[in-house]
């Protein structure tokens, strides 16, 4: 046998194998659901600073991903990111 004659035997070898292990693998269950997301509580300061600011900015993104950090829809041609 030549050399490539050997490695398309362990080739084929190797996918007989993992089609032979796919085969017996027991089917995936399904994903879990994720539970939604809790309320909003009136009395969180830092979730409601969070929230305004991100109302607020324009929100761009750079190639970086690096966001704009200008008003919402801001007259300057540029943006700022920080």
């Amino acid at each position: 046998m030549s050399k490539m004659d050997n490695l398309r035997a362990m080739r084929e070898a190797k996918y007989a194998e993992s089609q032979k292990r796919a085969a017996a693998a027991p089917a995936r269950p399904k994903a879990p659901v994720a539970p939604p997301a809790p309320a909003k509580t009136a009395g969180d300061p830092l979730a409601e600073a969070v929230a305004s600011t991100d109302e607020e900015l324009c929100g761009h993104r750079n190639m970086s991903g690096r966001t704009c950090t200008r008003e919402r829809g801001h007259a300057a041609k540029s943006h700022r990111y920080s």
